[in-house]
């Protein structure tokens, strides 16, 4: 690394390494490493808010599959930041987090940042020294990539003042005071692995004992089901081909949904979100296989969709993370593609696959499963899944009436309208089963879920990042009324930037969750509604193109649009209905 400051010199160690996006606030304590990262052709996003910040850079790394960078201020600029820090931790997001660090403890600025990254299951490191700030860079940027982990890396003030003079070494490395930097977490890979910046972890290979279970496992099954998750999101291919072999039916968690998309044995989501012949299907599959998935209690509805004599499995790079949330009968330590591949290969070729009569083609425009084949499969029950499986195919009476729209009737109404190649981004609330129930996605691509920490006030900056990441598709922010104000000022940033987005807000005039969580008992709700809000209005403050719905017939302004050139991002403001809590939302209660 050519002679410069300590910022300096991270932000080109970033820049070499491939990052090409990041996100933040500047104030003083990161103005010049975020300039470092412009000057070497790294694009930089100013968010409105750090909170919203860290999770555009969140959801950029999760629809580019490359680590995010954020940029903060020492103190506040990262206390700010931290629910989507947390968010990012949880949810093994690849993430580095600049900011800025005063050392002194009588500074309004100090705070024990290490601490607080620790606290919230991210990786703390600091910069100590000048010899040692690239290789501490390229140590973080390593342990984000290869250990899917968030990093927090301390700029102390003083030090990144200091001059790097010639070559920085791989030299020694400081840490802040809960942790060593570059231990397991970074995943056993040697070296970086090149310099594209991509989150892949070195693949590896299943405990050949564990997969000889599995196989066997598999070959008894009679109805078996395959799980998938985050960490099954490139692996369409492999668990298709070990599902012909095996008979199995396949669904996914909330953050995979659209993975199977075009499979005629596609169940959509598990859990909470499950259509009803999804959970009838699952319930009464003798062995479920979670692939990269934590099979938590909001994928098994707190267990109720795993038949009481059902087989559990559960495959998962980390081994911490099997049998985590419940018991399984077998958990395998492996990569998801890797570990379907050598199950595969044991079970042996199997039947050649053919296409299912009358079923869709998928994404792929390969072959699929012999209709009547093993396990579950047959062509009747593929014909049901295609009648039945997706939520809008439901009957349900609709309450749309006196000024306000049925939450079902407006999103089935703009999953026809809205174009086909699109990103939904629903933020957490009472309405949030509704964009990821009735809005069908592409892929694996198409749905950006960032509810590992269910904060509300996330779905507008995700549906930023996502667009970012995704341009050719159209990003749709679901959000509540709650957390589209609590995220308001990031309307600023959406029409700063020039994204032709579309934000759909459910407005019930409360919070709804909490309405039919305490209402139904008696206890006062004073304190979670609201007088009506013109949030239609305010969107066009900020510069959007805006319509409020109460009947499907208002919905023509949104076709308008749609249409029309899109000079500018469009809110649709819907007033919804407001009498009963989600169906859904009782089940959820139940981990609170």
């Amino acid at each position: 690394m050519s002679a410069g400051t300590v910022a300096e010199t991270v932000g080109a160690v970033l820049a070499s390494l491939g990052v090409d996006t990041a996100f933040g606030v500047v104030g003083s304590g990161n103005f010049h490493v975020t300039n470092a990262l412009v000057a070497h052709g790294v694009r930089f996003v100013a968010a409105r808010h750090e909170g919203g910040a860290a999770t555009m850079a969140d959801a950029h790394a999760r629809m580019t599959g490359r680590v995010g960078v954020l940029s903060v201020h020492q103190g506040p600029g990262l206390t700010n930041a931290l629910t989507g820090v947390t968010e990012a931790a949880k949810s093994r997001t690849p993430l580095v987090v600049l900011a800025g660090e005063v050392t002194a403890p009588r500074s309004n600025f100090f705070v024990d940042q290490a601490a607080l990254a620790a606290a919230v299951g991210a990786v703390p490191m600091r910069v100590g020294s000048a010899p040692d700030a690239a290789a501490l860079t390229a140590e973080a940027f390593r342990v984000a990539r290869d250990g899917r982990r968030t990093v927090l890396l301390n700029l102390p003030l003083e030090v990144q003042a200091l001059a790097v003079s010639g070559p920085s070494g791989a030299g020694g490395r400081e840490t802040g005071p809960a942790g060593a930097a570059g231990s397991a977490e970074a995943g056993g890979s040697a070296g970086l692995a090149g310099r594209t910046g991509e989150a892949r972890p070195l693949p590896a290979g299943p405990d050949p004992v564990e997969a000889a279970r599995l196989a066997e496992i598999l070959a008894g099954a009679r109805r078996p089901v395959f799980v998938a998750g985050r960490g099954a999101r490139t692996a369409r291919r492999e668990l298709e081909d070990l599902a012909d072999l095996t008979g199995a039916l396949l669904a996914t968690s909330a953050v995979a949904k659209g993975l199977f998309r075009g499979s005629p044995w596609d169940l959509d989501v598990s859990g909470g979100f499950a259509s009803p012949l999804a959970a009838e299907l699952i319930r009464d599959a003798d062995v479920v296989v979670g692939w990269g998935c934590a099979l938590n209690m909001w994928t098994t509805r707190h267990g109720t969709l795993v038949g009481p004599d059902a087989v559990v499995v559960q495959v998962d790079l980390d081994p911490e993370a099997l049998g985590a949330h419940r018991p399984v009968d077998l958990g395998v330590t492996g990569d998801v593609a890797r570990t379907a591949r050598a199950v595969a290969d044991l079970l042996g070729d199997g039947a050649t696959a053919r296409p299912v009569p009358g079923a869709p083609a998928g994404e792929r425009g390969g072959t699929r499963a012999v209709p009547d084949g093993p396990g579950y499969r047959s062509e009747a029950l593929a014909l049901r899944i295609a009648r039945e499986v997706r939520w809008r195919d439901v009957p349900y009476a609709d309450e749309s009436g006196d000024g306000r729209i049925d939450p079902r009737t407006l999103t089935i109404a703009l999953d026809d309208l809205l174009p086909a190649e699109r990103v939904v981004c629903p933020d957490s609330g009472n309405f949030m089963g509704y964009p990821a129930m009735f809005m069908d996605v592409p892929d694996e691509g198409g749905f950006c879920f960032t509810q590992a920490f269910q904060s509300i006030g996330l779905g507008l900056a995700t549906a930023i990042g996502a667009a970012l990441a995704r341009p050719d598709r159209l990003a749709v922010a679901a959000l509540g009324d709650g957390g589209a104000l609590m995220g308001v000022s990031e309307l600023e940033t959406v029409v700063r930037l020039g994204l032709r987005m579309v934000v759909v807000v459910y407005d019930d005039e409360a919070y709804g969750a909490e309405v039919h969580h305490f209402g139904p008992d008696g206890h006062p709700l004073d304190t979670v509604v609201f007088p009506p809000a013109d949030i239609a209005g305010i969107a066009r403050g900020f510069g959007f193109e805006a319509v409020t719905v109460r009947a499907p017939g208002d919905l023509a302004a949104v076709a308008r649009w749609l249409d029309g050139p899109r000079e500018r991002p469009l809110l649709v403001h819907a007033r919804v209905t407001r009498a009963r809590g989600a169906w859904w939302l009782e089940e959820a209660f139940r981990g609170h």
